[in-house]
């Protein structure tokens, strides 16, 4: 490894559920478990028609996106696997990229760039390759940029030793 690792894991930011009919997963997550719907996004570049749910409050508040494909021909396929990819806080994304790129680390094209929720994003690709060696071994994971509160609280509540 080259250095210390320059960035933290603050904690889960997100999970995102696909399906072939987000209203069927609505009438699980939203209208059975309470989740409230607070955003949608619809992209063509990524196939994808997506509620933004959310449970919890605050710094602590995990996103939980209900997602479709627009077209379910064509890919990114987000409706084939019905976890479609685990989103984690990073204290310092464009350090954390680079350091991990460094170290070997499959990132999926697009780079950093805005997600749904307004967000820094990038995303680690769920296969490796010879290249880079180190991936999500079938997963597919965001890294998402944490806003200096989400920051500042992981630092002084969750993060805090016991």
């Amino acid at each position: 490894m080259s250095g210390p690792r320059p960035f933290k894991v603050l904690g889960i930011q997100q999970i995102a559920i696909g399906g072939p009919d987000k209203l069927r997963l609505q009438k699980l997550w939203v209208d059975m478990l309470g989740l409230e719907v607070t955003g949608t996004f619809k992209s063509e570049r990524e196939n994808v028609d997506e509620d933004i749910c959310a449970m919890g409050t605050g710094p602590f508040k995990v996103e939980v996106d209900l997602m479709q494909p627009l077209d379910p021909e064509k890919k990114p396929a987000v409706h084939a696997t019905p976890l479609n990819h685990v989103g984690l806080w990073i204290d310092d994304l464009p350090k954390a990229v680079e350091w991990l790129t460094a170290n070997g680390v499959r990132f999926a094209p697009g780079g950093i760039r805005k997600g749904a929720a307004g967000f820094d994003i990038c995303f680690l690709h769920p296969k490796a390759n010879e290249e880079f060696p180190i991936a999500g071994e079938g997963v597919l994971i965001e890294m998402v940029q944490a806003p200096a509160e989400v920051v500042k609280a992981f630092e002084t509540l969750a993060l805090a030793p016991a």
